[in-house]
């Protein structure tokens, strides 16, 4: 019976942690190497990381340098960057790879605000689903004899206020990355 608080909670860590990923790769005016996870450099025909083919630092706020460990994969990394929706320019000295983070005009942080909140708001509604499953296992336990009602009602508490520490918890994630967004 407590399998479904566990489970519900395992299910609902993920979700705030998958909202993390997601807005490490959302492109803000200040420099993160989390920006190029996504991206896949083609490295003696297979798809690999950048982290993996070079050491990525930020020795400034708004810029990011690639310097390759193999100095032939350099063109492989300046394509993979140039063809992915990043959307920044590569600067290729030769040696390494250097991507200057332009300040975000008004609207373009707003746009970001925006997109940031609608992420946030899917996984709010990934919350509520899980809550909503778990709900109906346990009403299923309940009916089938594994539980009593006064059994029931308890876990659907506790359920209750685990769902709301979790949307919470998506909250406050929501508005530090917008406060990091409506930063000039």
């Amino acid at each position: 019976m407590s399998d479904v608080l566990q489970n519900c909670e395992e299910k609902m860590q993920k979700s705030v942690e998958s909202l993390k990923t997601d807005y490490d790769g959302l492109r803000t005016g200040r420099a993160s190497a989390a920006v190029l996870d996504k991206i896949r450099v083609d490295y003696y025909g297979q798809p690999t990381p950048i982290n993996q083919v070079a050491t990525v630092s930020v020795p400034e706020a708004r810029s990011i340098v690639i310097q390759p460990w193999d100095k032939s994969v350099l063109p492989a990394i300046e394509k993979a960057i140039l063809t992915s929706d990043l959307g920044l320019p590569p600067n290729n000295d030769g040696k390494l790879i250097r991507l200057v983070f332009p300040s975000l005009t008004e609207d373009r942080r707003k746009q970001l605000a925006k997109t940031a909140k609608a992420t946030a708001e899917n996984s709010r509604i990934s919350i509520r689903n899980i809550r909503r499953e778990g709900m109906d296992e346990l009403k299923k336990l309940s009916k089938g004899g594994d539980i009593s009602e006064d059994q029931q009602k308890d876990m659907e508490n506790k359920l209750q206020k685990m769902t709301d520490t979790y949307i919470a918890k998506i909250g406050q994630t929501a508005d530090a990355k917008e406060k990091e967004i409506m930063e000039i």
